[in-house]
């Protein structure tokens, strides 16, 4: 089937701080824009006949909301549809790839039990039942229980960053999967200037949401970024042209938000530290937002995933 896809869009943070000064009428219409978005994707699955999406996204791209707001979206059609995470099929600790100075490398497919994927997937397929592992995060190694999972005729979201990479799936027939990407498509600048890429918009996610509810302190976040990115080139964004569609997970507001929290970062580091230059950097282009107070954001929107 022929890959539905959203082009980049640029747009002037002059004209968002005009929309933030009525934040209300403003967040509404980004929140109704992403609905929208789901329920075109939920109509696009179900014409495609699938009972298994493969869902994926770089890091902090809202992909794990996006999944479930995906399976409400199917329910309230009628259509019974449930997530998995590929992170219940991590490998115990002491299998993890590493990188060259001995660090454990996450982004590398190999930290997963690829064949047990394989297996679960093909069960799911033929049967619509299979027995999915789970993994402990705090002593990072596998659980003894397994999880059962019957899918009742209904529909699989898989999703994961490894998601669409073609090892998961190569033992299935390529008609039963429909292959999603999500991913930020809009993009700011100041004065004709590209300042804020969707990339920064995708780290300031990540250093909100680890610094507030992972315990991670910006230092840590940061520093793994390039890192991450990295991961993302060579084992992520290399498969985007797989997908069957792509899901634009931008929220023209949210950089209003985000501002309230990136802002004051600047000078946080030492000057002499790694990342302070780039910490500077991305305080800057924030502090040319007008932010919108945390209380205009829905109970329900995607971005809770981020700022709580």
């Amino acid at each position: 089937m022929p890959a539905i896809w959203i082009p980049k869009r640029m747009v002037e943070i002059s004209l968002i701080n005009t929309a933030a000064l009525s934040p209300q009428a403003f967040v509404h219409q980004c929140e109704q824009e992403y609905d929208n978005r789901i329920q075109a994707a939920a109509s696009e699955v179900l014409a495609s006949g699938c009972r298994i999406v493969m869902l994926t996204g770089p890091s902090a791209s809202g992909k794990t909301t996006t999944a479930q707001k995906l399976a409400q979206t199917l329910c309230q059609r009628g259509m019974v549809a449930q997530v998995i995470s590929l992170d219940n099929f991590y490998k115990n600790l002491d299998l993890y790839p590493r990188l060259p100075d001995g660090t454990k490398d996450y982004e590398n497919i190999t930290a997963l039990d690829v064949e047990e994927i394989q297996r679960c997937l093909a069960e799911l397929a033929e049967t619509g039942r299979t027995q999915l592992p789970q993994f402990d995060f705090v002593t990072e190694n596998r659980k003894e229980q397994r999880i059962p999972l019957d899918l009742q005729g209904g529909i699989c979201i898989v999703e994961g960053i490894h998601a669409l990479n073609p090892l998961l799936t190569s033992k299935l027939p390529p008609q039963k999967l429909y292959k999603i990407y999500a991913g930020l498509r809009e993009e700011y600048s100041y004065r004709g200037q590209r300042v804020i890429p969707s990339r920064d918009v995708r780290l300031a996610r990540r250093m909100v949401r680890d610094h507030k509810f992972r315990g991670h302190d910006l230092e840590k976040t940061i520093g793994m970024w390039n890192q991450v990115c990295t991961g993302e080139d060579q084992f992520i964004r290399v498969f985007k042209t797989q997908a069957d569609l792509l899901v634009d997970t931008s929220f023209s507001y949210e950089i209003c938000m985000l501002a309230h929290f990136v802002t004051p970062w600047a000078g946080w580091l030492p000057q002499e530290h790694p990342c302070a230059e780039k910490l500077n950097q991305l305080a800057g282009h924030f502090a040319l937002v007008h932010p919108i107070d945390l209380s205009w954001l829905p109970e329900q929107s995607m971005l809770r995933e981020f700022l709580g």
